[in-house]
This record gives C-alpha cells, structure tokens and sequence, in this order.
C-alpha cells in the first residue's frame, strides 16, 4: 500500500469525486491500490458453484471478477471510479480474461442490473461517502436468477485505521449477516446457506500480524415449483 493518506470523506463533493481520488492518490508501487487477488470469503463461498453468469457490485480493481472470469464465469464488473476499472481492465488483457468481463462504470446508488444472473456478489461494498447500501443490495437481490446465489461479504469488525472508522462512529454499528439479510426483506423463495462472522488472519500496511473479521452472508433464490428435496437444478 502507499504511504499517502486517504482522502479526506468531509471534502469530496460527490462519491465519484472521493472515489477517483482515492484510487489516484493511494496506489501502490504496482500502480494498485489493492492487492489484486481475490477476496478469501469470495472465493471459498463460490468454489464449489458452477459457473455462469455473475454481477459484482463495486468491484474497485476487479480482484474477485478476474478470479471469477478466470473459473468460467462470465461476468459484468460495476463499480464508480474508472480509475479503478481501467486497472481492472489493463489485468483482464494482460491475463487473456478481456473477453469474459465487461467493466461498467456507474454509480450504484442509481444504476439499474440490465438483466439478471446465475451469480451476484458484493465485497465490502462500504463508504465513508454517501453510499444507500440497503437499496443497492436488495436491488441486487432482484437481479439474482431462479436458482442463483446472493453473496454479499462486509466488514464485520472496522480494520485498523479504516477511513470507515470514524464514520462508523458518526452513524450505526456495522451490521452482522443476520442483520444484512433482515434488510434485504427476501420473500419465501430464499435460503440462507451462510450467515456468519468469519475471522481471517492478515497482514496489515505497517506489516503487523493481526485479525479481521467478515460478515458473510450467501443466499439461493429456489425455483418457484422447486421441492427442496429434490436436486436443484443449479448447483448450491
């Protein structure tokens, strides 16, 4: 990671303004702000499915979709900044993925799913800028096909020195996966495979040892005339 500080949340005018800055201003050595590689909670919740199509919401360098494009999945990445997507994007070429992710830069408070898919994940998707996380995510929701999976992984404890953690005290506690899933209000057509708070060791920016903590919910959409003790006919 870089040494330069995060920007400021209180003197960006928009999301899309803190975000750009963010992503121009903090990167690393590699011209990357993130690691590259793929969210550990994304990956063990979705090795076993079969790959399709998948939606990541808020894909910043595109860590998880190049993971996902790289197993077969087909996959739309969205996120705010162009900045961030034009890292993403540069990777998929060098790695041969270009062809299996389409990069959309738009703003989630308003954008609209264009269709819907087998797979709609969401990692960490929290801001200290204005950022309807509850709208988006049950919007999410909508956009997971008969069979498919929901997968939205947070924050479930604020990492040291998190440009969350004063926002995080200016407003309510990050939420559990229990408390995710109540938000999203699905109907009876919905089961939940995974609601925990999973804690993962990590190296921080100063290279100290310490642990984090994700929430981690993962939801199915059953067929409508599905019996669940039938096999279903996407993979779970």
């Amino acid at each position: 990671m870089s040494a330069h500080p995060v920007p400021d949340p209180a003197s960006a005018s928009d999301p899309e303004e803190f975000w750009e800055t963010r992503y121009r201003s903090t990167r690393g050595e590699n011209g990357q702000v993130w690691s590259g590689r793929v969210n550990e909670a994304v990956a063990r919740e979705v090795a076993e499915l079969t790959p399709a199509t998948a939606l990541e919401l808020g894909c910043g360098e595109g860590g998880d979709a190049l993971w996902l494009a790289s197993r077969g999945w087909r996959v739309t990445a969205v996120d705010i900044s162009a900045t961030a997507l034009a890292v993403g994007a540069a990777e998929a070429t060098r790695s041969g993925l270009a062809d299996r992710v389409d990069w959309v830069q738009a703003d989630l408070s308003t954008w609209q799913p264009p269709s819907q898919f087998e797979l709609v994940t969401s990692a960490f998707l929290h801001s200290p800028v204005e950022l309807p996380r509850e709208v988006v995510l049950r919007r999410a929701s909508a956009a997971v096909a008969p069979g498919g999976h929901l997968l939205v992984v947070g924050h479930g404890a604020t990492p040291p020195g998190s440009a969350l953690d004063h926002h995080q005290h200016d407003g309510p506690p990050l939420p559990t996966p229990d408390e995710v899933l109540a938000s999203l209000d699905l109907g009876e057509d919905w089961i939940t495979e995974t609601s925990a708070l999973v804690q993962r060791p990590a190296i921080w920016r100063d290279g100290s040892e310490i642990t984090l903590v994700d929430a981690v919910l993962r939801v199915r959409r059953a067929y409508p005339t599905q019996d669940e003790s039938d096999p279903p006919r996407y993979p779970r």
